[in-house]
């Protein structure tokens, strides 16, 4: 270690500040979930790009920079990105790569480190269905009549801990549509079956893209393996 300093964390799962400890001291994995790229970013953007830049600069001094491997993705296919593309007229390729380089703009004028590695969600597709595929196959997800891949909440144990919430005590209907296609009105969509008009990837279910939630998950184990701090 480069100097006795220490860094306690919030722990969402036990609500208490814990002193943290890294799976591997010698090697730090920190991943961030990073922008979707629609529009330039907000203060509230900025906010995400400092905070985690000086949360990965302790670690650096902490650890030793040789021993922190940080990864900040980018969500490049999105409902929003869709919908600013088409009203621009453009495709969602060309915008994205347009607010990349605009968000990598204001990181610079920030001071913030680069990331060790920024992926891209269609640069991941491969991994993106290949873990739709074993949740299926665990029997933690279902492909749905309208062509969409649903996640079952009800089929993991434990499902909202990290929040505090209990799926008993949610009602359907104040937060969440109720669709008539899912098991369970807080299942969520992990493939979205391909519309008129929108950018698609083959897949075992159909021409798509995937949801949101699953983007992280396949980017993050790819770069950080199933396991990081």
């Amino acid at each position: 270690m480069s100097f006795n300093h220490q860094l306690f964390v919030h722990n969402n799962l036990t609500n208490k500040k814990e002193l943290f400890e890294p799976i591997d001291a010698q090697k730090v994995r920190l991943y961030v979930c990073g922008m979707t790229v629609y529009d330039f970013c907000h203060i509230g953007h900025a906010r995400v790009l400092v905070v985690f830049d000086v949360i990965y600069r302790y670690l650096c001094q902490i650890y030793g920079k040789e021993h922190v491997h940080y990864v900040r993705n980018v969500t490049d296919i999105d409902d929003k990105i869709i919908a600013r593309a088409n009203q621009n007229g453009e495709p969602f390729e060309q915008l994205t790569n347009r607010f990349i380089e605009a968000m990598h703009e204001d990181s610079e004028k920030l001071g913030v480190i680069p990331p060790n590695e920024e992926p891209r969600a269609t640069m991941h597709m491969a991994e993106i269905i290949t873990m739709i595929e074993q949740l299926v196959e665990k029997g933690f997800a279902y492909p749905a009549d309208n062509g969409d891949v649903y996640y079952a909440v009800e089929k993991f144990e434990g499902y909202g801990q990290l929040s505090g919430k209990d799926l008993a005590d949610l009602q359907a209907g104040e937060r969440v549509a109720v669709d008539e296609s899912k098991l369970n009105p807080f299942d969520f969509v992990l493939w979205k079956a391909a519309k008129p008009d929108e950018p698609s990837w083959d897949s075992p279910w159909g021409k798509g893209r995937p949801g949101w939630h699953i983007e992280c998950s396949a980017m993050s184990t790819h770069c950080l393996g199933d396991h990081f701090d």
